[in-house]
């Protein structure tokens, strides 16, 4: 398998069947049992760890409150951060907020999903 970079990820075709999949499921059991299947449970974590960090902070939290609320290390608060202001959009479309990431968060079926999949990965 050829490895993803910042210019090829998208067009993979491995990834665009994840897509697919991703996309094929039909209720939140469905995402939350494909996710499991080709996720370890380390990896769930981590993603709703990741989702956790960026509501924190577009809640406004500071990143080392976000840091001591969530586990998460200020490298991955951080990490988390520059991609809310600069990554391809998918925290902001999530969050439903700008670029400058310190807004409040909307309630979204997003959340519902990160829901579901903390009870999955307990």
């Amino acid at each position: 398998m050829v490895r993803f970079t910042e210019d090829s990820w998208r067009k993979a075709p491995s990834f665009r069947a994840l897509c697919s999949a991703l996309r094929s499921c039909k209720s939140d059991e469905e995402i939350a049992d494909l996710l499991r299947d080709v996720g370890t449970l380390a990896e769930l974590q981590s993603w709703s760890e990741r989702l956790e960090v960026a509501k924190q902070l577009a809640r406004g939290l500071s990143y080392r409150q976000v840091a001591a609320n969530t586990g998460a290390s200020t490298t991955t608060v951080t990490r988390v951060a520059k991609f809310i202001e600069n990554g391809e959009g998918g925290y902001r479309k999530y969050l439903k907020t700008s670029r400058h990431h310190r807004h409040q968060v909307s309630s979204s079926s997003g959340e519902r999903t990160a829901s579901v999949l903390q009870r999955y990965i307990k």
